[in-house]
């Protein structure tokens, strides 16, 4: 990639026959040959790529992680090559590095996605993962086997589990998995975990983890400390050493201040650029919807936004006239999609065909843009609850309302309705404790893919 980069930069500038820089007289003079340069350039940017830790086991596959270093090192890389040429006065061309860099990042981290997408199928069969013996309580092992089973891509298989309460059964793995905590080191030898996750209430004292971690042969066998911090993203965990103690620091989620400014300015503008871009479609939807069935062309419904007050939420007509009325009827009968308390039908005899078009591809959304836009929404949030719903939550779900709800979320890109209500207040609320302006870029983009695919979509 990095060839392809750097040579197809030097023939889209230049052509096949590459000039030469001269460098003035009061230095030491020499002469650069594109092509030479090239060829440095190429073998610069893969040492910068194996410098900056771009293929660490830790972070290949995990994907912004991976990129991130991808970008910085061949940011630095690009930074050196532009001081190392100001200073001795080469005078490269500057059009040359800027179709260069942006063309290998490009296809740099193409590249790092399609073996990421790979690896991650792979991992899903159990290869390419690291063997897992976790250990702790009973509770924190579920804690831990259903974060795991949820994401098997990210390459942790558990192979085996050692409780401090046998008493109490692991209700995600088999009774054959699971040992005392006392068998932990014949555990490790017998299955061949090559890592060893030490979960909360493990049980085990200071000096035993020591010796533990002597035990585990180097390179080859890993330990994981996990601290009782599900669902907290590493933005917010910073770990410091004091007195020979790892200190973990967990920042409070901080919803007001400059981020809270960022992050209104971007849901303006992009919601802007959304309906300038996205007229077309809002204007053959909006003509769909008159022409196909009676009754109004926008659904308006009550929902409950930041800090608990109450907004009427408008979307696009995709259900008949009395789609109210009809579905106390439809409770009676057994739904086949949504959960417990978000009620679903994969097909719905309320749902016009222009709506199930719209439902299948999110279109009937898109009028959300103006609710963005006059300040009761965001781009990105939780999913705007009906008052019933809140009615139903606890002191930790009403922390979703420290936000605006949005337009997708994590929410949308997980499931949809396939979610259970547990499942879609978890993401919710990893969303309010964790949000980032960055976050909500990425967020943005799996939201364009998932409803190319129409996940959950009904």
């Amino acid at each position: 990639m990095v060839a392809w980069a750097v040579l197809g930069a030097q023939l889209i500038w230049f052509g096949i026959d590459a000039p030469k820089v001269t460098v003035p007289e009061q230095l030491t003079t020499f002469t650069v040959n594109y092509t030479l340069f090239s060829i440095a350039l190429g073998v610069m940017w893969m040492l910068a790529l194996y410098i900056g830790g771009t293929r660490e086991h830790r972070i290949v596959g995990s994907g912004p992680d991976e990129y991130k270093r991808v970008m910085s090192s061949s940011l630095q890389l690009f930074g050196l090559v532009a001081i190392l040429g100001f200073a001795f006065q080469i005078q490269f061309s500057r059009g040359y590095l800027l179709v260069a860099l942006p063309a290998g990042l490009a296809v740099l981290i193409i590249e790092r996605w399609l073996w990421r997408k790979w690896l991650s199928s792979i991992r899903r069969l159990g290869e390419y993962s690291a063997l897992c013996v976790v250990a702790g309580t009973s509770r924190s092992i579920d804690d831990i086997a259903r974060v795991l089973n949820r994401q098997p891509g990210t390459g942790f298989h558990i192979v085996a589990a050692c409780t401090s309460t046998p008493d109490k059964p692991v209700a995600l793995l088999p009774e054959s998995w699971v040992s005392p905590i006392d068998e932990l080191q014949a555990v490790i030898a017998e299955s061949g975990a090559d890592t060893v996750i030490m979960a909360g209430g493990h049980g085990l004292s200071t000096r035993e983890v020591r010796e533990l971690s002597w035990s585990l042969r180097p390179d080859e066998q890993h330990l994981i400390m996990v601290p009782n911090l599900i669902d907290v993203a590493g933005p917010r965990i910073h770990t410091r050493p004091v007195a020979g103690l790892p200190l973990v620091h967990v920042e409070t989620p901080r919803y007001v201040g400059a981020s809270r400014i960022a992050k209104r300015a971007f849901d303006v503008v992009g919601a802007l650029l959304a309906i300038v871009l996205l007229s077309p479609v809002l204007l053959g939807a909006a003509i769909a919807v008159k022409v196909s069935s009676r009754g109004p062309l926008l659904f308006k419904q009550e929902r409950i936004g930041l800090r608990g007050e109450t907004f009427r939420m408008i979307k696009f007509r995709s259900m008949v006239v009395d789609a109210e009325a009809r579905l106390q009827a439809l409770l009676d009968e057994q739904r086949d999609a949504g959960n417990e308390v978000l009620f679903k039908l994969k097909n719905d005899p309320r749902v016009t065909p222009v709506g199930r078009f719209m439902r299948r591809f999110s279109i009937d959304e898109l009028p959300q843009l103006f609710n963005v836009l006059g300040g009761s929404m965001s781009l990105v949030g939780p999913r705007p609850p009906l008052a019933r719903e809140v009615d139903l939550y606890d002191e930790a779900a009403r922390r979703r309302l420290l936000v605006r709800p949005g337009l997708t979320g994590l929410w949308q890109v997980s499931g949809r309705s396939s979610l259970s209500w547990e499942e879609s207040i978890r993401l919710d609320l990893y969303y309010v404790e964790n949000w980032s302006l960055m976050g909500d870029v990425v967020l943005m983009w799996r939201t364009f893919k998932a409803v190319i695919a129409r996940d959950g979509a009904y």
